[in-house]
């Protein structure tokens, strides 16, 4: 005989999967189990609920006490289950009526005093119970997180006795709300304004970031690679309510939605050259996001590209076609959102300097060669945009004038994705089809005779072809003309690696 249940969810990626939270209390010999496939972290909320129970003055039964999570054949993972384990008690000691816990599912860690702290996949659960016709019951710092999963009644109780309270009818719970989004700071991005010279850099950063586009820099140490790629986010628009969703599912599964507010903005992620394939793709014990999914709809940038480990490298190549990555393991088996912007850079050769006659090593060309053979071509012809940075003289520098702000680039931006979510269903130029670039009859025969002048690939031309779309779009062009394959030509030949 069941005494109580309540419904609760177990994750598998950003999905969340409805499970029944049973508990039986009969005579026998007194117990506390908790079966069903828990982890570690499930089988510990025996004692986090009980010392809860203590610190508000209640004792469980001296009976046995038996907590099933069903269904039974799926792991059960995290701190999450101890608030519908401890509503489930309650229930069944006649404390809260079941009528009223029997219209919500729960999530949440208990604290050791009954205060609830925060968990991981709230909005993901949040979704599902919306699905299921159920309110949720979350902990309160949440609270705008559970918002965004529908239009499901949401509880964020601060504490378990306010929500005991709150089924007895002594004190209410009042819904959260969404609060406003702190103005930005002035200067909390780096703005495009501190690029003197450069460009072929800024012309390449403004394509990239109107079309969605993967960059390659590639220059000597101190060109200004890195100072371009941190200036990207400012240029990039926000993010539309359902890549919004979607990044914010992410951010939930992994624990790392601050404040439990959706986000807003891109993402930005840039991991040292030292991650692991798992670190960079996914994985692990518990087949947590990687980097490229918590780039999603945002910018993975990779410096010092040559220096990841192959294996992290060549995991790229799948995840840029397909816009998601599937990660399988023995208990596990996960697909992520991985939409991603790449932004590399790199050096021409292992000291920084080959083609400068003054600093080049008694290696030259091959240690050039020899440094660009880390790079497989199969990941190379992924990359849109390729561009040779050239080096700056201190003199040089100081001589040039400020360039161009962030704001009147990211207008262009913001108009030229405007002109591709129109033309082309809510799609970024750097995901169409050739068939929908409106691109003129000149310059798609000056773009096949490029492209078999150099040889390039099926996809090396489909790539070409896209960024030019990105250059017309810039240009406020309705078809793709001959100078912007032109310019988009010059950066995929392979010169475009050598400085």
């Amino acid at each position: 005989m069941i005494n109580a249940r309540i419904r609760s969810f177990a994750f598998s990626g950003i999905e969340a999967r409805p499970v029944w939270v049973e508990v039986q209390i009969s005579s026998g010999l007194p117990a506390f189990l908790i079966v069903g496939l828990p982890d570690k972290a499930v089988g510990e909320a025996r004692e986090r609920v009980r010392a809860s129970f203590t610190s508000m003055g209640l004792a469980l039964p001296a009976k046995r006490i038996v907590v099933n999570l069903v269904p039974a054949d799926i792991p059960k993972e995290g701190s999450h289950f101890d608030l519908p384990i401890a509503l489930a008690l309650l229930t069944a000691m006649g404390v809260i009526p079941f009528e009223e816990v029997a219209r919500f599912s729960a999530v949440g860690e208990l604290s050791l005093d009954g205060s609830l702290n925060p968990v991981a996949g709230v909005l993901s659960a949040a979704i599902e119970a919306a699905s299921l016709n159920l309110g949720i019951i979350c902990p309160a710092a949440q609270g705008e997180e559970a918002l965004c999963g529908g239009d499901n009644a949401v509880l964020t109780p601060v504490n378990l006795p306010a929500l005991i309270n709150h089924f007895n009818g002594v004190q209410i719970l009042h819904p959260p709300t969404f609060t406003a989004a702190p103005a930005p700071l002035a200067g909390q991005r780096p703005d495009l304004a501190d690029v003197k010279g450069m460009e072929t850099g800024r012309r390449a950063l403004e394509i990239a970031a109107a079309g969605g586009h993967s960059l390659l820099l590639s220059g000597p140490p101190g060109a200004g690679k890195s100072m371009l790629a941190a200036r990207l986010p400012g240029l990039l628009p926000d993010l539309t309510p359902q890549e919004s969703l979607e990044v914010s599912r992410i951010y939930s599964a992994a624990g790392l939605l601050t404040g439990g507010k959706p986000l807003r903005r891109p993402p930005y992620r840039e991991p040292h050259h030292s991650a692991s394939q798992p670190a960079l793709i996914g994985g692990g014990a518990k087949a947590k996001p990687g980097e490229i999914s918590l780039a999603d709809h945002g910018v993975l940038f990779l410096d010092e590209l040559p220096e990841f480990s192959k294996a992290a490298l060549e995991a790229l190549r799948q995840p840029l076609e397909t816009g998601r990555v599937s990660i399988a393991r023995a208990l596990a088996h996960v697909t992520y959102p991985a939409r991603f912007q790449l932004i590399a850079a790199m050096n021409p050769c292992r000291c920084g300097y080959l083609g400068d006659a003054s600093k080049e090593c008694r290696k030259a060309p091959r240690c050039g060669e020899d440094y660009m053979a880390r790079l497989s071509g199969p990941l190379l012809d992924r990359i849109d945009i390729c561009v040779a940075m050239q080096p700056f003289t201190p003199l040089h520098y100081m001589a040039e004038t400020a360039g161009e702000a962030s704001a009147p680039v990211a207008a262009r931006v913001l108009a030229a994705r405007q002109r591709q979510y129109k033309r082309q269903d809510g799609q970024k130029n750097c995901e169409a089809g050739l068939e929908i670039l409106e691109v003129s009859s000149t310059a798609q025969d000056m773009a096949q005779k490029v492209a078999a002048r150099f040889r390039f690939s099926a996809r090396g031309y489909t790539r070409m072809m896209r960024v030019a779309r990105t250059i017309a779009d810039l240009a406020c062009e309705e078809a793709v003309l001959v100078n912007h394959v032109a310019e988009a030509a010059t950066y995929r030949l392979p010169s475009g690696l050598k400085a």
